[in-house]
């Protein structure tokens, strides 16, 4: 089990937000501030120059996610951040953006991150505090079981020109 961390800056609705639906269940803890995560953890990074990988889960300690509008992010923050991967390609199963690639919720950013690193059963735990949780898995069954297989980063790339 790898512990879960977001960075949320309070730009969703509350009612809404996924990361505040795992910190009420206890499956995550919140930051308001980026300097107040931890600096071996991995950043899960949309705009990384690597891809998240299984070679990862080694150096993993903990999982954070920017949980945030990426307008107003604090780029320079993030882009010094040492261990920060993004996810290869796989499709959105939340409502606002079901079927678009790269659209991805918080929590299905964490739970394919899950898959990737070897906890398939924490990625199941986290998705089922939403109701389209568990569809996030279905529909990208095959990436993940190939992404979760795969040596590295570079392999990951070249599996990914599978699915696009």
């Amino acid at each position: 089990m790898i512990p879960l961390l977001a960075y949320r800056d309070n730009s969703c609705d509350p009612r809404k937000c996924t990361m505040k639906k795992l910190e009420r269940a206890g499956m995550v803890r919140l930051f308001s501030r980026l300097s107040a995560i931890p600096r071996t953890s991995l950043i899960l990074d949309p705009t990384a120059e690597q891809a998240l990988s299984p070679a990862d889960r080694e150096k993993t300690r903990t999982i954070t996610a920017l949980d945030c509008s990426w307008e107003v992010l604090d780029t320079d923050q993030v882009r010094s951040w040492r261990f920060k991967r993004a996810l290869p390609y796989l499709l959105a199963a939340n409502p606002v953006n079901f079927g678009r690639p790269f659209r991805l919720t918080s929590i299905e950013a964490m739970a394919a991150a899950l898959v990737i690193l070897g906890e398939k059963s924490q990625a199941e735990e986290i998705l089922a505090k939403v109701s389209w949780g568990i569809r996030f898995l279905q529909l990208n069954e095959e990436p993940l079981a190939a992404y979760a297989g795969a040596q590295d980063s570079q392999e990951i790339i070249a599996i990914q020109g599978e699915f696009l």
